[in-house]
């Protein structure tokens, strides 16, 4: 009985040791004032700056700590994102992550991290879809008509993107091989070049986000087709999916986040995570994203990590199936 009771003794000891170490680490977390390194791995400018950016000022506000937005570029993000896989797991480094992470293993050799075991994710910022653009002398009406002219010409479109693996690329290829067609890929360094051969006709189709065509549909000189989301959005309420024409659960949007060095404390993880489900929800956040044709959509740590590990493994197999190749 005696040894009964110490190791029930020592099980309640342990118990507490334990729920007292967390609630000392969500002390200290609570009054942490270091700097925290919010690491984006591309240059300034474009989405993936802005999102960060956004929302490092208001974290920064909220959590009375300074978050500092860092640019590490090169090699297509990887550089930056190996950083943070590296960096010491404390709270005081993390990554601005997007969908390209996730195609890093399956487009180059050279790869010397794992953006599903050396990352834990915190939480999902925002989502925005791509768009399948025409020009306006295109002599299709719809996405359907689309289709049908490009079965019946086989080879003969051409379809732009900002480059060779990008989640642009993929769409293309998805959509080749989901509706049974050939429509010729163009990589471009960008998607403004893209753009600029789309507006003068050296293409007749792009795959880009609505935020940087917008204009050019107010003037009449792009038509958008389809959307890649599973529903459609708001800013473009009109435009069908490709889910609900020609290939049921096609999905292809680019989503936006937060993740930090593996074995990262749970207390700093969730207590980012319930912040930036905070910020999802302010107006003024919502009315600036809107506009670039950002949707706040906030997941959790466990909802976000499972759709990168998801993308992670679909993506891998899309662009297998296409047979492209690491570098």
């Amino acid at each position: 009985m005696r040894v009964a009771g110490s190791l029930l003794i020592a099980a309640v000891a342990a118990t507490l040791a334990a729920d007292i170490g967390s609630a000392v680490r969500a002390q200290m977390a609570a009054t942490d004032t270091r700097t925290v390194t919010l690491v984006v791995p591309i240059a300034p400018g474009g989405g993936v700056d802005t999102i960060a950016r956004v929302f490092a000022g208001i974290l920064a506000e909220r959590l009375k700590q300074p978050w500092v937005v860092e640019n590490r570029p090169g090699a297509g993000g990887a550089i930056g994102i190996e950083s943070v896989a590296k960096a010491d797991p404390d709270g005081h480094t993390m990554l601005q992550i997007e969908t390209s992470a996730v195609l890093q293993k399956w487009l180059h050799k050279d790869v010397h991290f794992d953006v599903v075991g050396d990352f834990t994710a915190v939480a999902q910022m925002a989502t925005t879809p791509l768009f399948l653009f025409a020009n306006s002398s295109l002599p299709v009406a719809n996405f359907n008509d689309l289709i049908a002219y490009a079965k019946a010409n086989p080879g003969k479109l051409t379809v732009g993107t900002p480059g060779i693996g990008t989640p642009h690329h993929l769409a293309a290829a998805m959509l080749n091989a989901a509706a049974g067609i050939e429509i010729v890929h163009v990589p471009y360094k960008g998607t403004a070049p893209a753009l600029n051969d789309l507006l003068g006709g050296q293409i007749p189709l792009i795959w880009a986000t609505a935020n940087v065509v917008m204009p050019f549909i107010a003037a009449g000189k792009v038509k958008p087709l389809a959307v890649g989301s599973l529903q459609r959005v708001p800013i473009l309420p009109d435009v069908p999916t490709v889910n609900e024409t020609v290939a049921p659960g096609f999905d292809v949007s680019v989503w936006f986040g937060v993740a930090a060095p593996a074995k990262t404390p749970r207390d700093i993880i969730e207590r980012v995570s319930r912040e930036v489900a905070a910020i999802d929800q302010m107006p003024e956040v919502q009315k600036k994203m809107a506009p670039l044709g950002y949707n706040l959509n906030y997941a959790d740590s466990k909802s976000f990590g499972e759709k990168i590990a998801y993308d992670h493994a679909r993506y891998g197999k899309a662009i297998r199936d296409a047979g492209i190749k690491p570098d």
